[in-house]
C-alpha cells in the first residue's frame, strides 16, 4: 500500500532509565529498541519515516542513518507538540501517518501492517492499536460504541467505575488520515495539569467532527510493551529472546533449554542446528545446518558453516568452515579463519590467523598473524611470536609441516612444506621444505646433582 508515512515519537530522555544513554539507544537483544522500532515499520512498508529527536538527537541520528529523517524537539511538551515537529515534512501528504514510541521495542511488522489494514478498510480517520489486559490499572480504557468503533479513550484517573472495569487498553500506538492528523493538532490545546500537548486529544478532535474511529486489539498485551525504566528493559529482553528462541525452534533448530539461550536479532540458524544452555549468539553471526553449540559458547559477529561443533568457547569476527571443530575453552579473536575439518582443540587462541584444511591445534597454543596450510600439526603449547613491542609481524607455515610441543615461532618467519619444528625450539630464521628446524642448547647432565643439594644432608 503506498502513502504510509511513520513518525517515531523519539525526544525523551528516558529520565527514569538514570543513565547517561539517551533512552531509546538502550539495547534490546543487541539492538537499539529505536532501531527494532525502524526495522518493524521499514518491513511493514512504511515509505517515508521521521524520527522526532530531542536529547541525544546526534547519537540516534548516528544510529539510524539515512534510514529516517529527523525532526528536532527543542522543547519536550507532550506527544502533540512532538507530532507536530513533522507538519513541514507531512502537512500536505495523502495517505496514512502511523505514530509509534521509540522505546517499543517489541511491536512487530506483522501487527502494524494489521492495524493499518483495518484502518484502511474500515475507512476511519484514526485507528487505536489495543490490547487486551488482565489487570488494565495504569493504562487508558478504550470504550466502544453498538458498532465497535471508538467512542472514547478514558484515562484511568477520569474513568468511572464501569469503564474502569473495561479491559481493552490504548498502547499508544496509532495510525491516522496524515491530513486530518495535522489539521487536528492545531485545535489541541494544553489546558491540562502539565500544561503539555497530548496526541490523544485529536481522537476527541476528530470525534467530535464526526469522523469515524477504529481500534485494532492485538493478540498479546506484551507487543506492546513500552520501556521506560531497567525492569523493562529486563522484561523486553526476557520477551524478545523467547519470542525469538521460539522462531528458530520452529524453523527446524533444536534449542534444549530455551530459557537459557540467549540468540540477538540479527542472528541466522539453519535446521538440524542443535544449541545447548547457556549459549549466547550476537551481532550479525551466521549459523549453518546440522552444528552443534555446546553450553558456554559465546559467538558474535561470525560466520559458522555447516557441520561444526564448538565445545564452550569464545568466537568473535571469525569464520569457521564445515566439518571443523573448536573446543573446549578455545578463543578465536576477529579475523580468524579455520579451513574445513580443522581442529581447535582446548585452551587455543586464534587472531588473524588463517589455518587450511585438516590442520590440527591441538591444544595451549597461540597462533596470531599467521597463515598456516593443510593438515599441519601444531603440538601443545607452541607460540606464535608476532609482536615485537612496537610492530606485528607474520608467519606462514606450509602443507603437512609438524611443529612440535613448546616451539616458539619468532615472526617474521616462514617455515615450507613438509618441514619439521623439534619440540624446545625457538625459531627465527626460514625453514626450508623437508628440513628439520630446531634451535635449542645441547642437553648437558651434571653428575651427582642431588649430593650438592642441602635437602642431601637431611
Amino acid at each position: 500500500m503506498k502513502n504510509r508515512h511513520a513518525i517515531i515519537l523519539a525526544a525523551g530522555k528516558g529520565t527514569r532509565m538514570k543513565s547517561d544513554l539517551y533512552k531509546v539507544l538502550h539495547q534490546v537483544a543487541g539492538k537499539s529498541m529505536v532501531e527494532h522500532v525502524v526495522d518493524a515499520v521499514t518491513e511493514a512498508g512504511f515509505e517515508k519515516i521521521i524520527t522526532i529527536v530531542g536529547f541525544g538527537a546526534e547519537m540516534v541520528k548516528e544510529q539510524l542513518g539515512e534510514r529516517s529523517s529527523y525532526c528536532l524537539q527543542e522543547e519536550q511538551l507532550g506527544t502533540g507538540h512532538a507530532v507536530m515537529q513533522a507538519e513541514e515534512l507531512l502537512a500536505d501528504k495523502e495517505g496514512v501517518t502511523l505514530v509509534i514510541c521509540g522505546d517499543t521495542p517489541l511491536l512487530t511488522a506483522e501487527t502494524l501492517d494489521r492495524l493499518v489494514a483495518l484502518h484502511e478498510e474500515e475507512q476511519a480517520k484514526a485507528t487505536v492499536l489495543t490490547a487486551n489486559a488482565d489487570n488494565p490499572s495504569g493504562y487508558g480504557r478504550v470504550i466502544r460504541d453498538a458498532s465497535g468503533y471508538v467512542r472514547n479513550i478514558v484515562e484511568e484517573k477520569d474513568a468511572n467505575e464501569a469503564e474502569r472495569a473495561v479491559q481493552e487498553i490504548n498502547t499508544g500506538t496509532y495510525v491516522f488520515d496524515n491530513q486530518l492528523l495535522f489539521e487536528a493538532l492545531h485545535q489541541v490545546g494544553n489546558d491540562n495539569a502539565q500544561g503539555e500537548y497530548y496526541l490523544p486529544d485529536v481522537i476527541s478532535i476528530l470525534q467530535a467532527q464526526g469522523e469515524r474511529i477504529s481500534a485494532y486489539q492485538m493478540d498479546d498485551l506484551n507487543e506492546s510493551l513500552g520501556v521506560n525504566d531497567r525492569v523493562a528493559l529486563a522484561k523486553a529482553n526476557q520477551l524478545f529472546f523467547k519470542r525469538n528462541n521460539e522462531k528458530h525452534m520452529r524453523n527446524g533448530v533444536t534449542i534444549i533449554d530455551p530459557e537459557n539461550v540467549y540468540i540477538e536479532a540479527n542472528v541466522q540458524i539453519g535446521p538440524d542446528t542443535i544449541i545447548e544452555p547457556n549459549v549466547h549468539i550476537k551481532g550479525d553471526t551466521t549459523i549453518g545446518s546440522h552444528v552443534r553449540l555446546g553450553s558456554g559458547t559465546v559467538v558474535r559477529d561470525s560466520q559458522i558453516d555447516d557441520y561444526v561443533e564448538v565445545r564452550s568457547s569464545e568466537i568473535e569476527q571469525s569464520h569457521v568452515s564445515k566439518h571443523a571443530d573448536v573446543g573446549p575453552n578455545a578463543h578465536l579473536r576477529p579475523n580468524s579463519n579455520i579451513g574445513e575439518s580443522v581442529h581447535i582443540g582446548n585452551f587455543v587462541e586464534t587472531k588473524n590467523a588463517t589455518i587450511g584444511k585438516e590442520t590440527k591445534v591441538g591444544h595451549l597454543t597461540y597462533i596470531g598473524d599467521a597463515e598456516l596450510g593443510e593438515r599441519i600439526n601444531v603440538s601443545c603449547g607452541v607460540i606464535f611470536a608476532n609482536y615485537d613491542g612496537v610492530n606485528k609481524a607474520k608467519s606462514v607455515i606450509g602443507d603437512d609441516s609438524f611443529i612440535g610441543s613448546n616451539v616458539n615461532l619468532v615472526a617474521p618467519v616462514n617455515v615450507a612444506s613438509q618441514a619439521f619444528i623439534a619440540a624446545g625450539s625457538t625459531i627465527n630464521k626460514d625453514v626450508p621444505s623437508k628440513a628439520m628446524g630446531i634451535a635449542r642448547a645441547r642437553q648437558e647432565n651434571k653428575e651427582d646433582y642431588w649430593d650438592k643439594l642441602p635437602i642431601s644432608k637431611k
